[in-house]
């Protein structure tokens, strides 16, 4: 079985994750592309980051066979590896997830998040939600 799973990932590629309405270059942008059974937990087996910047980030995650995912992503802006929540667990960090899915009372359904990847090469684009302080970057001027 060993062997199986290494040919998986020789033939995997990059999932490009363009994560739009960063607010700050506070931080880091952490994304997880999830199977169902991982989905909304820890323990996706694809992760990736970059350092935040305003606007969008591109995130590539390597290594990602073809298969049915979800992705999650959020601004870590104190990089302690947690979405940071505060009263009534209402998210303190920027969250988002692929397709954009509706966070409305709670999390979004997997069905709302789910794509399908190639396993050669694709491309998904969400933007971050923020329910404190500031909703996105700064106006351009």
């Amino acid at each position: 079985m060993a062997g199986i799973a290494a040919l998986a990932l020789l033939a995997a590629g990059t999932l490009v994750v363009d994560v739009g309405n960063v607010r700050s270059a506070t931080g880091t942008i952490r994304v997880d592309v999830c199977e169902q059974a991982t989905f909304l937990k820890a323990g996706c087996r694809f992760s990736a980051e970059a350092p935040a910047r305003p606007g969008t980030v591109t995130v590539p995650v390597p290594h990602v066979p073809a298969g049915t995912y979800a992705i999650q992503a959020y601004q870590d802006e104190n990089d302690n590896h947690d979405v940071d929540r505060g009263l009534f667990g209402i998210p303190k960090e920027g969250i988002g997830f692929s397709r954009d899915a509706k966070i409305r009372f709670g999390p979004p359904k997997w069905a709302d998040a789910v794509f399908t990847f190639d396993g050669v090469s694709g491309r998904q684009a969400l933007s971050l939600r923020y329910f404190t302080g500031p909703s996105g970057p700064p106006p351009v001027r």
